[in-house]
């Protein structure tokens, strides 16, 4: 779901030009099925995976930075994809914590999105009540 109701940040600005995106379902499990092509032609999984995922997640002036994971896997090194993937990980936690993450993140989000719920709703109840105003006194 993109904007409207239930929006959340979706990019993370790493400056200069370069920012992270959160990806969607479909797109990270898209990155996995890349990243064990990859590492199936004799390299190392977890590089390929992360390599792979950042190739969708990293964007450079909002346009993607890579092409794909083997673009990534030859033009960064280890220590920077796995830095990279570390900080798109922190990022995705932030922003869809899971019960493996504790029940204060969990909460957190919960009170977030309800107050993010809460502020659109009572603009939508606010603009609607503008334009069928409450009858007040003798004969409503």
């Amino acid at each position: 779901m993109t904007g409207g109701l239930l929006s959340r940040p979706r990019e993370k600005d790493l400056g200069r030009g370069w920012s992270l995106r959160l990806l969607p379902a479909w797109e990270a499990m898209e990155a996995r099925a890349e990243g064990e092509e990859l590492a199936g032609e004799g390299r190392e999984g977890a590089l390929c995976a992360n390599a792979c995922l950042l190739a969708r997640a990293l964007r450079r002036d909002k346009k993607p930075a890579f092409e794909s994971g083997r673009a990534v896997l030859e033009t960064l090194t280890a220590g920077q994809i796995g830095d990279l993937a570390r900080r798109w990980g922190a990022f995705d936690r932030e922003n869809n914590p899971s019960a493996l993450d504790g029940e204060e993140a969990v909460d957190g989000a919960k009170k977030a999105w309800s107050a993010r719920l809460m502020s659109a709703f009572n603009g939508v109840c606010s603009r609607l009540l503008g334009r069928c105003p409450l009858r007040r006194g003798p004969g409503r």
